[in-house]
């Protein structure tokens, strides 16, 4: 395994030489974790954190499952409720408001930082005009952004041997994956409907996971991000697979009963916190259940690479423990993602015409 970890030694030389590996107040480049340290946000603000941050907010579960995953996990005293499937995440504060977070219940988490993804974009600058010291993350496409988010968490949290460690994990099990996949060529066409005529297209991270799990995402040909369709374009596209996350039947609903897959009700079955929350957790996930679901015969358990296959002895000033991640599981179309239970969550069903003027938006807050 000490590929993966000369290939995450080689990541951060590559992003040095474009400029966005974390850099000291005094602008020296740094693989190290010392503090102070200053970085450029995707707002083009620069950030200085002063010291390693004892108190940590994420306003996206996104970054809130990264944080598990490369020890930071005590340090975290706020997150939002589509993160309570997190271990230990119900002794945290929960900011979420009825859309977005609650300003004040972030503020009152007293937090050196707050980490916010790039779904919660509207919410930045309320949150400083409130005092606090925030971090707006870059939208992640594919797998080398979340590569990059989860290495720029751990360098602001002081956690990058655990960010490294979590990266090397993720890549190992893309990397297996792919190695079952590469040789197709008649590729099953899938399509991730997300309620109201939207649809995961291409230049998105989620149709990067289909690619990885050998699956040829047809509303990736023509289209681009979270796109909108007519009835009448997706029974064009007609897919041969469909993606399932909390719905089962809407594979007997129009258009998709009258696609190739409504008539041989043919699904795979995700949960929607693994699919849509661009972080190592659900990469490794979504590739091993999706892969395992479409190629049955070529899938083994023996394909996935554990954590303890490429972790090593995190440093002193990284002490907090590692996120022991399990073996992934096959989902069935009856399983129920802990963070999308509640009513009043956003959800991918089309159920009323409000969720079709948000939907889009929607699949973002979810990150």
């Amino acid at each position: 395994m000490e590929r993966y970890r000369r290939l995450c030694v080689g990541l951060l030389l590559v992003v040095s030489a474009v400029g966005v590996v974390p850099t000291t107040a005094a602008g020296t480049t740094s693989t190290h974790c010392e503090f102070p340290v200053t970085m450029t946000d995707a707002t083009g603000t620069e950030i200085t954190i002063e010291e390693r941050p004892e108190r940590v907010t994420t306003t996206n579960p996104s970054a809130a499952q990264t944080m598990w995953e490369i020890g930071g996990r005590d340090q975290v005293v706020g997150l939002t409720q589509y993160a309570s499937y997190l271990d230990g995440a119900d002794q945290r504060t929960n900011v979420s408001a009825s859309f977005g977070v609650d300003v004040e219940k972030v503020v009152g988490t007293n937090p050196d930082l707050v980490i916010a993804p790039n779904a919660s974009a509207g919410d930045v600058q309320a949150l400083r005009d409130a005092g606090l010291t925030v971090y707006h993350l870059q939208a992640a496409t594919d797998i080398d952004d979340i590569r990059q988010k989860t290495t720029t968490i751990g360098r602001l949290t002081g956690n990058c041997r655990g960010a490294e460690e979590a990266n090397a994990w993720m890549d190992a099990n893309v990397e297996a994956i792919q190695g079952l996949t590469a040789d197709i060529e008649d590729r099953p066409r899938i399509l991730y409907p997300l309620g109201s005529g939207f649809v995961a297209a291409n230049n998105t991270f989620i149709d990067a996971l289909f690619d990885i799990a050998g699956a040829d995402n047809v509303a990736a040909r023509d289209h681009t991000g979270y796109p909108q369709l007519s009835n009448e374009v997706l029974l064009q596209l007609d897919p041969e697979v469909i993606v399932v996350t909390r719905d089962p039947s809407i594979i007997t609903q129009e258009p998709y009963a009258s696609t190739t897959a409504g008539r041989n009700n043919a699904t795979v079955a995700l949960l929607t916190r693994n699919l849509n929350q661009p972080a190592p957790r659900s990469v490794v996930n979504t590739a091993h259940n999706l892969t395992e679901q479409l190629y049955p015969d070529r899938y083994s358990s023996d394909t996935y690479v554990p954590r303890s296959a490429v972790q090593s002895t995190p440093t002193a000033t990284e002490s907090q423990p590692i996120t022991a991640t399990p073996t992934p599981q096959v989902t069935t179309a009856t399983d129920t993602d802990v963070s999308t239970t509640s009513g009043s969550g956003p959800g991918f069903t089309a159920v009323t015409a409000l969720v079709a003027l948000v939907a889009s938006t929607l699949l973002a807050r979810r990150r």
